[in-house]
Protein backbone atom coordinates (compact mmCIF):
# COMPACT_ATOMS: atom_id res chain seq x y z
CA UNK A 1 0.00 0.00 0.00
CA UNK A 2 1.46 3.32 -1.00
CA UNK A 3 1.66 6.17 1.42
CA UNK A 4 0.36 9.58 0.47
CA UNK A 5 2.05 12.71 1.71
CA UNK A 6 -0.03 15.81 2.26
CA UNK A 7 2.25 18.65 1.23
CA UNK A 8 1.31 22.00 2.71
CA UNK A 9 2.27 25.29 1.06
CA UNK A 10 5.25 27.05 2.59
CA UNK A 11 4.37 28.74 5.88
CA UNK A 12 1.02 26.93 6.27
CA UNK A 13 0.42 25.17 9.56
CA UNK A 14 -0.89 21.60 9.86
CA UNK A 15 -4.66 21.40 9.86
CA UNK A 16 -4.79 20.70 13.60
CA UNK A 17 -2.94 23.85 14.55
CA UNK A 18 -3.86 27.52 14.45
CA UNK A 19 -1.75 30.61 14.42
CA UNK A 20 -1.35 31.76 18.03
CA UNK A 21 -1.86 35.36 16.89
CA UNK A 22 -5.50 34.66 15.99
CA UNK A 23 -6.30 32.39 18.90
CA UNK A 24 -9.00 33.71 21.19
CA UNK A 25 -7.84 34.20 24.75
CA UNK A 26 -10.15 34.01 27.70
CA UNK A 27 -10.79 37.10 29.85
CA UNK A 28 -8.97 35.38 32.72
CA UNK A 29 -5.84 34.91 30.62
CA UNK A 30 -5.92 38.50 29.49
CA UNK A 31 -6.37 39.63 33.10
CA UNK A 32 -3.46 37.51 34.32
CA UNK A 33 -1.32 38.98 31.56
CA UNK A 34 -1.78 42.56 32.76
CA UNK A 35 1.39 43.94 34.46
CA UNK A 36 -0.62 46.07 36.87
CA UNK A 37 -2.74 43.21 38.25
CA UNK A 38 -0.60 42.71 41.35
CA UNK A 39 -0.56 46.42 42.20
CA UNK A 40 -4.34 46.67 41.76
CA UNK A 41 -4.85 43.80 44.19
CA UNK A 42 -2.47 45.46 46.64
CA UNK A 43 -4.18 48.83 46.27
CA UNK A 44 -7.59 47.32 47.00
CA UNK A 45 -6.19 45.61 50.09
CA UNK A 46 -4.59 48.85 51.36
CA UNK A 47 -7.81 50.81 50.67
CA UNK A 48 -9.95 48.33 52.60
CA UNK A 49 -7.42 48.20 55.44
CA UNK A 50 -7.33 51.95 56.03
CA UNK A 51 -11.08 52.24 55.50
CA UNK A 52 -11.49 49.90 58.46
CA UNK A 53 -8.82 51.30 60.79
CA UNK A 54 -9.19 55.05 60.05
CA UNK A 55 -12.66 56.53 60.50
CA UNK A 56 -11.89 59.66 58.45
CA UNK A 57 -10.26 57.83 55.53
CA UNK A 58 -13.46 57.53 53.47
CA UNK A 59 -14.40 61.20 53.73
CA UNK A 60 -14.43 63.03 50.40
CA UNK A 61 -11.89 65.58 51.65
CA UNK A 62 -9.59 62.79 52.84
CA UNK A 63 -9.75 60.96 49.52
CA UNK A 64 -8.99 64.24 47.77
CA UNK A 65 -5.89 64.59 49.93
CA UNK A 66 -4.85 61.02 49.08
CA UNK A 67 -5.25 61.69 45.35
CA UNK A 68 -3.22 64.88 45.61
CA UNK A 69 -0.38 63.07 47.37
CA UNK A 70 -0.53 60.34 44.74
CA UNK A 71 -0.55 62.84 41.85
CA UNK A 72 2.63 64.61 42.97
CA UNK A 73 4.39 61.24 42.74
CA UNK A 74 2.43 59.91 39.78
CA UNK A 75 3.34 62.80 37.46
CA UNK A 76 6.93 61.58 37.61
CA UNK A 77 6.20 57.87 38.07
CA UNK A 78 4.53 57.68 34.62
CA UNK A 79 7.54 58.75 32.49
CA UNK A 80 9.90 56.91 34.84
CA UNK A 81 7.85 53.74 34.23
CA UNK A 82 8.15 54.18 30.47
CA UNK A 83 11.91 54.63 30.86
CA UNK A 84 12.12 51.46 32.95
CA UNK A 85 10.10 49.54 30.36
CA UNK A 86 12.76 50.75 27.93
CA UNK A 87 15.39 49.17 30.18
CA UNK A 88 16.93 52.27 31.79
CA UNK A 89 16.94 54.30 35.03
CA UNK A 90 17.15 58.00 35.85
CA UNK A 91 18.62 58.83 39.24
CA UNK A 92 18.53 62.55 38.46
CA UNK A 93 14.72 62.72 38.22
CA UNK A 94 14.20 64.00 41.76
CA UNK A 95 16.64 66.93 41.66
CA UNK A 96 15.62 67.69 38.07
CA UNK A 97 12.21 68.71 39.44
CA UNK A 98 13.92 71.25 41.69
CA UNK A 99 16.16 72.43 38.85
CA UNK A 100 13.09 73.08 36.72
CA UNK A 101 11.49 75.19 39.43
CA UNK A 102 14.71 77.11 40.17
CA UNK A 103 15.32 78.00 36.53
CA UNK A 104 11.77 79.25 36.10
CA UNK A 105 11.88 81.33 39.28
CA UNK A 106 15.35 82.84 38.95
CA UNK A 107 15.07 83.64 35.24
CA UNK A 108 11.75 85.41 35.79
CA UNK A 109 13.04 87.36 38.80
CA UNK A 110 16.48 88.32 37.50
CA UNK A 111 15.32 89.23 34.00
CA UNK A 112 12.19 90.96 35.34
CA UNK A 113 10.34 89.08 32.65
CA UNK A 114 6.81 87.79 32.55
CA UNK A 115 6.59 84.60 34.59
CA UNK A 116 5.58 82.68 31.49
CA UNK A 117 8.93 83.50 29.89
CA UNK A 118 10.65 81.83 32.81
CA UNK A 119 8.31 78.84 32.48
CA UNK A 120 9.22 78.49 28.81
CA UNK A 121 12.95 78.78 29.45
CA UNK A 122 12.62 76.20 32.21
CA UNK A 123 10.97 73.78 29.77
CA UNK A 124 13.82 74.15 27.28
CA UNK A 125 16.51 73.73 29.95
CA UNK A 126 14.82 70.70 31.51
CA UNK A 127 14.33 68.98 28.14
CA UNK A 128 17.99 69.68 27.37
CA UNK A 129 19.01 67.90 30.59
CA UNK A 130 16.92 64.89 29.58
CA UNK A 131 18.44 64.91 26.08
CA UNK A 132 21.92 65.12 27.66
CA UNK A 133 21.22 62.01 29.74
CA UNK A 134 20.00 60.09 26.70
CA UNK A 135 22.84 61.31 24.48
CA UNK A 136 25.52 60.39 27.01
CA UNK A 137 23.94 56.98 27.50
CA UNK A 138 23.84 56.15 23.81
CA UNK A 139 27.26 57.60 22.97
CA UNK A 140 29.32 56.28 25.88
CA UNK A 141 27.51 52.92 26.31
CA UNK A 142 27.92 53.35 30.07
CA UNK A 143 25.15 52.03 32.34
CA UNK A 144 22.31 54.48 32.93
CA UNK A 145 23.01 54.17 36.66
CA UNK A 146 26.43 55.81 36.21
CA UNK A 147 25.29 58.44 33.70
CA UNK A 148 22.31 59.65 35.71
CA UNK A 149 24.17 59.42 39.03
CA UNK A 150 26.67 61.86 37.58
CA UNK A 151 23.83 64.13 36.44
CA UNK A 152 22.24 63.85 39.88
CA UNK A 153 25.43 65.04 41.58
CA UNK A 154 25.99 67.86 39.09
CA UNK A 155 22.42 69.13 39.39
CA UNK A 156 22.53 68.92 43.18
CA UNK A 157 25.65 71.09 43.25
CA UNK A 158 24.36 73.49 40.58
CA UNK A 159 21.02 73.95 42.33
CA UNK A 160 22.71 75.02 45.53
CA UNK A 161 25.64 76.89 43.95
CA UNK A 162 23.65 79.00 41.49
CA UNK A 163 20.92 79.81 44.02
CA UNK A 164 23.46 81.10 46.56
CA UNK A 165 25.40 82.93 43.84
CA UNK A 166 22.38 84.70 42.36
CA UNK A 167 20.04 85.14 45.33
CA UNK A 168 22.56 85.03 48.18
CA UNK A 169 20.57 82.36 50.06
CA UNK A 170 19.54 78.75 49.59
CA UNK A 171 16.05 79.73 48.43
CA UNK A 172 14.71 81.84 45.59
CA UNK A 173 13.02 85.23 45.89
CA UNK A 174 9.24 85.34 45.72
CA UNK A 175 7.73 86.01 42.30
CA UNK A 176 4.11 86.15 43.47
CA UNK A 177 3.78 89.83 42.52
CA UNK A 178 5.12 89.40 38.98
CA UNK A 179 3.09 89.58 35.78
CA UNK A 180 1.74 86.23 34.67
CA UNK A 181 1.96 84.57 38.09
CA UNK A 182 -1.84 84.25 38.63
CA UNK A 183 -2.41 82.58 35.25
CA UNK A 184 0.59 80.27 35.71
CA UNK A 185 -0.70 79.28 39.13
CA UNK A 186 -4.06 78.43 37.55
CA UNK A 187 -2.34 76.02 35.15
CA UNK A 188 0.09 74.36 37.56
CA UNK A 189 -1.17 74.79 41.13
CA UNK A 190 -4.86 75.69 41.17
CA UNK A 191 -7.67 73.98 43.04
CA UNK A 192 -10.86 72.91 41.29
CA UNK A 193 -14.21 72.57 43.00
CA UNK A 194 -15.91 69.31 42.02
CA UNK A 195 -19.14 68.45 43.83
CA UNK A 196 -18.16 70.54 46.82
CA UNK A 197 -14.76 68.83 47.08
CA UNK A 198 -11.47 70.60 46.35
CA UNK A 199 -9.44 68.81 43.67
CA UNK A 200 -5.87 69.87 42.90
CA UNK A 201 -4.99 70.51 39.25
CA UNK A 202 -2.06 68.08 39.57
CA UNK A 203 -4.60 65.24 39.58
CA UNK A 204 -5.74 66.36 36.12
CA UNK A 205 -2.12 66.55 34.90
CA UNK A 206 -1.48 63.08 36.34
CA UNK A 207 -4.49 61.43 34.70
CA UNK A 208 -3.71 63.14 31.39
CA UNK A 209 -0.13 61.82 31.47
CA UNK A 210 -1.36 58.30 32.28
CA UNK A 211 -3.79 58.44 29.33
CA UNK A 212 -1.17 59.74 26.88
CA UNK A 213 1.48 57.26 28.07
CA UNK A 214 -0.95 54.34 27.81
CA UNK A 215 -1.90 55.39 24.29
CA UNK A 216 1.77 55.60 23.29
CA UNK A 217 2.57 52.17 24.74
CA UNK A 218 -0.46 50.32 23.41
CA UNK A 219 -1.46 52.10 20.21
CA UNK A 220 1.66 53.50 18.54
CA UNK A 221 4.81 52.27 16.85
CA UNK A 222 6.85 54.14 19.46
CA UNK A 223 5.26 51.95 22.13
CA UNK A 224 6.43 48.83 20.32
CA UNK A 225 9.91 50.34 20.14
CA UNK A 226 9.92 50.99 23.91
CA UNK A 227 9.06 47.38 24.72
CA UNK A 228 11.54 46.13 22.13
CA UNK A 229 14.56 48.10 23.35
CA UNK A 230 13.73 47.15 26.94
CA UNK A 231 13.46 43.47 26.10
CA UNK A 232 16.55 43.14 23.90
CA UNK A 233 18.08 46.26 22.38
CA UNK A 234 20.42 44.32 20.07
CA UNK A 235 17.56 42.31 18.60
CA UNK A 236 15.50 45.50 18.32
CA UNK A 237 18.29 47.26 16.46
CA UNK A 238 18.62 44.27 14.13
CA UNK A 239 15.00 44.63 12.99
CA UNK A 240 15.26 48.37 12.41
CA UNK A 241 14.14 49.89 15.72
CA UNK A 242 15.81 53.30 16.30
CA UNK A 243 17.22 52.33 19.68
CA UNK A 244 19.20 55.51 20.36
CA UNK A 245 16.36 57.87 19.42
CA UNK A 246 13.93 55.85 21.52
CA UNK A 247 16.11 56.04 24.62
CA UNK A 248 16.78 59.76 24.18
CA UNK A 249 13.05 60.33 23.75
CA UNK A 250 12.33 58.42 26.96
CA UNK A 251 14.78 60.56 28.93
CA UNK A 252 13.20 63.68 27.50
CA UNK A 253 9.83 62.30 28.62
CA UNK A 254 11.16 62.10 32.18
CA UNK A 255 12.40 65.67 31.80
CA UNK A 256 8.94 66.83 30.72
CA UNK A 257 7.40 65.23 33.81
CA UNK A 258 10.07 66.96 35.93
CA UNK A 259 9.14 70.28 34.35
CA UNK A 260 5.44 69.85 35.18
CA UNK A 261 6.24 68.79 38.76
CA UNK A 262 8.75 71.63 39.14
CA UNK A 263 6.27 74.29 38.03
CA UNK A 264 3.73 72.92 40.50
CA UNK A 265 6.35 73.14 43.25
CA UNK A 266 7.14 76.76 42.36
CA UNK A 267 3.62 78.07 41.94
CA UNK A 268 2.34 76.29 45.03
CA UNK A 269 4.80 77.96 47.41
CA UNK A 270 6.10 81.01 45.47
CA UNK A 271 9.69 80.18 46.48
CA UNK A 272 11.88 77.11 46.04
CA UNK A 273 14.45 75.61 48.39
CA UNK A 274 17.52 74.59 46.39
CA UNK A 275 18.11 71.40 48.39
CA UNK A 276 14.71 69.84 47.68
CA UNK A 277 14.17 66.75 45.57
CA UNK A 278 17.08 64.62 46.77
CA UNK A 279 15.84 61.07 47.30
CA UNK A 280 12.58 61.49 45.40
CA UNK A 281 14.00 59.59 42.42
CA UNK A 282 13.81 56.39 44.47
CA UNK A 283 10.15 57.10 45.23
CA UNK A 284 9.36 57.34 41.52
CA UNK A 285 11.23 54.13 40.74
CA UNK A 286 9.55 52.28 43.62
CA UNK A 287 6.11 53.43 42.43
CA UNK A 288 6.89 52.07 38.96
CA UNK A 289 8.17 48.75 40.36
CA UNK A 290 5.14 48.34 42.62
CA UNK A 291 3.02 49.03 39.54
CA UNK A 292 4.49 46.05 37.71
CA UNK A 293 7.56 47.36 35.88
CA UNK A 294 10.49 44.97 35.81
CA UNK A 295 13.95 46.15 36.83
CA UNK A 296 15.28 44.35 33.76
CA UNK A 297 13.01 46.24 31.35
CA UNK A 298 10.60 45.18 28.62
CA UNK A 299 7.55 44.78 30.88
CA UNK A 300 5.18 47.16 32.63
CA UNK A 301 2.44 49.72 32.06
CA UNK A 302 1.62 53.37 32.66
CA UNK A 303 -1.55 52.41 34.51
CA UNK A 304 0.51 50.26 36.86
CA UNK A 305 2.72 53.23 37.74
CA UNK A 306 -0.42 55.22 38.55
CA UNK A 307 -1.61 52.46 40.87
CA UNK A 308 1.83 52.38 42.49
CA UNK A 309 1.63 56.13 43.10
CA UNK A 310 -1.87 55.69 44.51
CA UNK A 311 -0.52 53.11 46.95
CA UNK A 312 2.01 55.71 48.12
CA UNK A 313 -0.73 58.28 48.60
CA UNK A 314 -3.03 55.92 50.50
CA UNK A 315 -0.27 54.67 52.77
CA UNK A 316 1.30 58.04 53.59
CA UNK A 317 -2.03 59.73 54.31
CA UNK A 318 -3.76 56.64 55.71
CA UNK A 319 -1.17 56.44 58.49
CA UNK A 320 -1.94 60.07 59.39
CA UNK A 321 -5.72 59.52 59.31
CA UNK A 322 -5.27 56.44 61.51
CA UNK A 323 -3.26 58.63 63.94
CA UNK A 324 -0.26 56.34 63.85
CA UNK A 325 3.33 57.41 64.21
CA UNK A 326 4.37 58.54 60.68
CA UNK A 327 7.83 57.12 61.32
CA UNK A 328 6.32 53.77 60.37
CA UNK A 329 5.68 54.93 56.80
CA UNK A 330 9.07 53.73 55.53
CA UNK A 331 8.44 50.31 57.08
CA UNK A 332 5.11 49.96 55.28
CA UNK A 333 6.72 51.25 52.10
CA UNK A 334 9.41 48.60 52.20
CA UNK A 335 6.88 45.88 52.96
CA UNK A 336 4.69 47.03 50.06
CA UNK A 337 7.67 47.00 47.70
CA UNK A 338 8.62 43.43 48.61
CA UNK A 339 5.06 42.09 48.56
CA UNK A 340 4.20 43.84 45.29
CA UNK A 341 7.37 42.58 43.61
CA UNK A 342 6.68 39.00 44.73
CA UNK A 343 3.05 39.25 43.65
CA UNK A 344 4.00 40.73 40.28
CA UNK A 345 6.50 37.92 39.70
CA UNK A 346 3.84 35.32 40.56
CA UNK A 347 1.31 36.97 38.25
CA UNK A 348 3.81 37.03 35.39
CA UNK A 349 4.64 33.34 35.84
CA UNK A 350 0.94 32.47 35.87
CA UNK A 351 0.42 34.54 32.74
CA UNK A 352 3.27 32.77 30.94
CA UNK A 353 2.00 29.35 32.10
CA UNK A 354 -1.45 29.96 30.64
CA UNK A 355 -0.17 30.94 27.19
Amino acid sequence: MSATIDVKPSGERPSGQRDERVLRTSPLRRLLGRPELGSVVGALAVFVFFALVADSFLRASSLSTVLYAASTIGIMAVPVALLMIGGEFDLSAGVMVTTSALVSSMFSYQMTANVWVGVGVSLLVTLAIGAFNGFMLTRTKLPSFIITLGTFLMLTGMNLGFTKLIDGTVSTKTIADMEGFPSAREVFASTLGVGGVDIKITIVWWLALVAVASWILLRTRAGNWIFAVGGNKDAARAVGVPVNKTKIGLYMGVAFGAWVAGQHLLFSYDVVQSGEGVGNELTYIIAAVIGGCLITGGYGSAIGSAVGALLFGMTSKGIVFAEWNPDWFKFFLGAMLLLATLLNAWVRKRAEATK
